[in-house]
């Protein structure tokens, strides 16, 4: 592949991962004028299908695209997700009913899974023989954390000055262009080699992951959490773990091999971006719903408080390059970017209240980020670099599965909590009802409210402090030799990311 065909590829990726998180989010900006439209009587309750219907098969493809890619190759698997999502897209922004819009967003999630966590195997491939390790993966993580971090605010500038439809076809040009460019500028080491595909894994893994993210986005909200429905759905979603182990312990090409847990590296990096995906959904999630809430900011201006977010994200994402090259690994980035963020937690929750000062929300705002740089793309470079060349690609798309399920679970389990302590010391027993107050109802009530946010980011303190600590506990880099002896060790096919054949 030519330096250029390179950088062409790089640049494909860079955008792949920003289609696929700023659609995993700027919907929800748009529910109201598209419930409008498509069914204004009934569609209000429809709409966490809508919501969740993109994210729930984006996390069920996952394990199944890891395999894929290991089996096929990257380039085969990433082209079939672009070309997947453009469909979905297409018939989304096409929809003449809200079954159709949530059957569509479901297609278009089918490939937003592959778009994420294929584009970084891709990526791990596009680093020539003399280049640095990790420089891609550091960049596309960065990407991905900015791209979170402002896609809400995205979602608010679309559906208050253009129409809904364009959220979804704004995707096609874009995404054309982006599959004609992969398919001339990728050359990628295609070698299929002919061996089953754990499907039945697979399936398991898709039950589990859509039954769990189903507790937690309906828990306490659309139904209570003692409702038949939630405790079906959980104990669904536990029948389908069980069996799903069962299944990798005798499956002879598992979706996700269990002995990726023995490797330290991946086992505490799984868990640490698992924590992280719940923190980081903690805070930028429960410092918007603060700002509306207790501060009275309007949607569309709170999506604005979250680009200091992304500016800490690329700050410290660019210092990574020059502090690898004074000695610090992927380690060091991971123990580091754990404890800042959690430093960002305690001032939040030490300083949040009614009357506290925005420029300081801002500037906590702009240390989580710069915690979070240090994590997005160093725990990817982390995994890739520790996982046997066989299975880099359901490594990869492990270290996203783990962030997705730990998305859901921080929600429900933040969510939870502030729900249940305003309930408990709050007037109206509900944060709904907070709009309403007035008088020394609504001072009360945003006294009640700041007490329980402030619960929630002890919370995401103690998450990251936990991070910490298991970061702690991975094991120092070994020599480059080393490491490189330890691969060639291995079996390897077409997944085998050009850092190891440095």
């Amino acid at each position: 592949m030519t330096e250029t065909q390179r950088k062409v590829g790089f640049v494909v990726c860079l955008v792949t991962i920003v289609l696929a998180l700023l659609d995993l989010q700027i919907v929800s900006a748009a529910t109201v004028p598209i419930v409008r439209d498509l069914d204004p009587e009934h569609g209000i309750d429809k709409i966490p299908w809508l919501v969740s219907a993109y994210a729930l098969a984006s996390a069920a493809m996952l394990p199944l695209y890891g395999k894929l890619c290991d089996v096929l190759g990257p380039k085969r698997v990433f082209t079939g997700a672009i070309a997947t999502f453009l469909v979905g897209s297409a018939l989304c922004g096409a929809a003449r009913s809200m079954g159709e819009l949530i059957a569509a967003r479901a297609l278009q999630g089918l490939g937003g899974g592959g778009l994420m966590s294929v584009t970084m195997v891709v990526i791990a491939h596009l680093k020539g023989p003399g280049e640095k390790k990790g420089k891609g993966t550091n960049i596309g993580g960065l990407v991905a954390g900015g791209a979170m971090a402002i896609g809400p605010w995205i979602g608010g500038l679309l559906a208050d000055h253009a129409n809904w439809r364009w959220i979804f076809y704004v995707n096609l040009p874009v995404g054309l262009a982006v599959l004609t460019a992969a398919a001339l500028a990728l050359q990628l080491p295609e070698r299929p080699v002919r061996r089953p595909i754990d499907y039945a894994g697979a399936a398991l893994a898709a039950a589990f992951s859509s039954a769990l993210l189903l507790v937690t986005d309906w828990g306490g909200k659309r139904y209570a959490w003692s409702s038949p429905v939630v405790l079906g759905l959980a104990l669904a979603a536990a029948v389908a773990l069980a069996l799903f182990l069962w299944r990798q312990l005798r499956a002879p090409e598992p979706v996700l091999p269990l002995s990726l847990f023995r490797v330290p590296e991946l086992r505490l990096g799984f868990a640490v971006q698992a924590i992280t995906g719940g923190a980081m959904m903690c805070a930028i999630y429960y410092v918007l719903i603060y700002l509306q809430v207790a501060r009275g900011v309007t949607s569309s201006s709170a999506g604005l408080y979250l680009v200091p977010m992304a500016l800490g994200l690329t700050l410290s994402g660019s210092l990574t390059g020059p502090l690898s090259a004074r000695g610090w690994s992927a380690r060091t980035f991971t123990v580091s970017g754990t404890a800042t963020t959690a430093l960002a937690f305690v001032l939040l929750a030490t300083t949040i209240g009614p009357h506290t000062s925005l420029w300081l929300v801002r500037g906590e705002l702009l240390l989580a980020g710069a915690g979070f740089g240090q994590l997005v793309g160093q725990l990817i470079l982390l995994v890739q670099d520790a996982a046997p060349r066989h299975q880099l690609g359901v490594a990869t798309t492990g270290i996203r599965f783990f962030q997705t399920l730990g998305n859901a679970l921080g929600t429900a389990v933040f969510g939870t909590a502030l729900t249940r302590l305003y309930a408990t010391h709050g007037p109206g027993g509900d944060v709904t009802a907070l709009t309403a107050l007035t008088g020394t109802a609504r001072t009360d009530g945003v006294h009640a409210f700041v007490d329980a946010t402030q619960v929630v980011f002890w919370g995401g303190a103690a998450l990251m402090a936990l991070a910490a600590l298991l970061a702690l506990r991975l094991p120092k880099p070994r020599p480059s030799a080393a490491t490189a002896l330890h691969r060639d060790s291995v079996p390897g096919n077409t997944c085998t990311s050009a850092t190891f054949m440095t």
